[in-house]
């Protein structure tokens, strides 16, 4: 875990005056978990951001995939004018972005111009479960594990082919291969270094089961910290591809092979650092509260799935026998489970095996912590581990559609007192909005299907 952060505000000022910064980012994920925000220049932020803040518009919050306006939420339409929202600063998070000439960035929070929060914010719901878990004497711990494609066609080619043909970094199951991801050295190279030099701990590369598909891997912090860490990765990570010529995808099924997964270990500890989830007279090893942390997440995983699988693409990643999961069940180091429980003392944690490559990691770190808190708050008691496979076992199923898993969110009781009416509705008007899309939409399998032969 990072002791200090990767830049102070008085170093950024000396590099400054030295010239060796000329432009800061103020930023944010927004509901996607894109990085958004502006480029400032560095004698604006020093003489106005850095008290003030920065404006932007409220419908940031409020778009599609596209950055068109929608209808349908409370915070941001015509009839209120699309009004501002202020990015105030998070100066804990103040860094350099070495694959960028003379630039800064620093992660915001979000505020109305009265300085409330907004609450349905990623960052702010977050932060509102971290503050639950606070009030409890505890905090959270969190590492995300996300994998992606490389391909050697780059980015606006990639584009202008429909994202039809595009040439893969490898030519086969690369999985722990060394000859074959060597080939994306160069790349992988440059944002491991980027990354370091960006504040994060880099642990390594490996390989992955799809044709270019790797995943980078950043030791576990605080959760706020590992999220924000955690967007500045994504883009960064597509902007020193998109220097190389190439591309690379987070998405969570781009063909008939394995998706790109992100698992979430995430654990809980005492403000005094104590190793709240493990117990040595258990013969898990699992304390009291981690087994009702864990049965909060059997409890809630399916009316959360909104939260773990926010795009119609994700569902498409929940194929049997494929290592991403099917079914509702929790196992000690069995990668067949939703839920795989693994390490021992202050490592003792769970994997949450649901989200894909696409997630927000904001909301789902906050559906990890609300659905933990349900558990151990109700006592709960945690059902048999499933020793054998999980996608054969007769456990409940995730949802298989987002219109499922909307309809289950919208139901929920926990979701609601956890989260908050205001949240609950921002997000499911989001997956109205990409249901209505889709519905829409036709597709290239239809055309196929049906063109001739229908």
């Amino acid at each position: 875990m990072s002791d200090q952060p990767p830049l102070s505000k008085a170093d950024l000022e000396k590099l400054i005056a030295a010239g060796e910064v000329d432009t800061v980012i103020v930023a944010f994920a927004d509901m996607q978990g894109r990085l958004t925000g502006k480029r400032i220049s560095a004698r604006l932020f020093l003489d106005d951001v850095v008290a003030h803040g920065a404006e932007c518009c409220n419908y940031l919050l409020a778009v599609d995939v596209d950055n068109n306006t929608v209808d349908g939420y409370a915070i941001s339409s015509w009839e209120t004018g699309y009004g501002d929202m202020v990015m105030t600063p998070d100066f804990s998070t103040l860094r350099l972005l070495p694959w960028l000439s003379r630039t800064a960035q620093v992660m915001a929070d979000l505020s109305w111009t009265d300085g409330t929060p907004v609450v349905q914010a990623p960052r702010s719901i977050l932060r509102r479960q971290l503050d639950r878990l606070a009030e409890r004497g505890m905090t959270a711990v969190a590492a995300t594990e996300l994998e992606f494609m490389v391909f050697d066609t780059g980015y606006r080619e990639a584009w202008k082919a429909g994202y039809r043909d595009l040439t893969p970094a490898t030519d086969y199951n690369i999985d722990y291969a060394m000859l074959a991801s060597t080939r994306m050295e160069p790349l992988l190279h440059d944002i491991r270094v980027g990354m370091e030099g960006a504040g994060m701990y880099c642990e390594g590369v490996k390989g992955e089961c799809n044709l270019g598909q790797q995943e980078i891997g950043f030791r576990y912090d605080e959760a706020l910290t590992t999220c924000d860490n955690h967007t500045i990765y994504k883009n960064g990570a597509k902007e020193i591809a998109d220097k190389h010529g190439k591309s690379l995808t987070f998405m969570a099924k781009f063909d008939q092979r394995e998706g790109n997964s992100c698992h979430i270990h995430i654990s809980f500890r005492g403000t005094d650092g104590t190793a709240v989830f493990a117990d040595d007279a258990d013969d898990l090893g699992m304390s009291t509260m981690f087994r009702s942390f864990v049965a909060g997440q059997i409890a809630t995983l399916r009316e959360f799935t909104l939260f773990y699988a926010p795009n119609i693409n994700s569902y498409k990643r929940f194929v049997d026998g494929s290592f991403a999961p099917t079914a509702v069940a929790w196992g000690i180091d069995n990668r067949t489970c939703a839920l795989r429980v693994v390490g021992h003392g202050h490592g003792m944690r769970m994997e949450c095996r649901a989200p894909g490559g696409d997630v927000n990691q904001y909301l789902a770190v906050a559906a990890l912590i609300a659905g933990g808190l349900h558990g151990i708050d109700q006592g709960l008691e945690l059902e048999e581990a499933c020793s054998g496979n999980a996608y054969t076992g007769g456990a409940q199923r995730l949802p298989t559609t987002m219109a499922e898993a909307a309809e289950l969110f919208n139901g929920s009781d926990v979701a609601r007192t956890a989260f908050g009416d205001d949240v609950v509705d921002h997000y499911l008007n989001n997956a109205k909005v990409e249901l209505t899309a889709f519905n829409s939409a036709v597709t290239d399998w239809e055309r196929v299907r049906g063109f001739e032969r229908l």
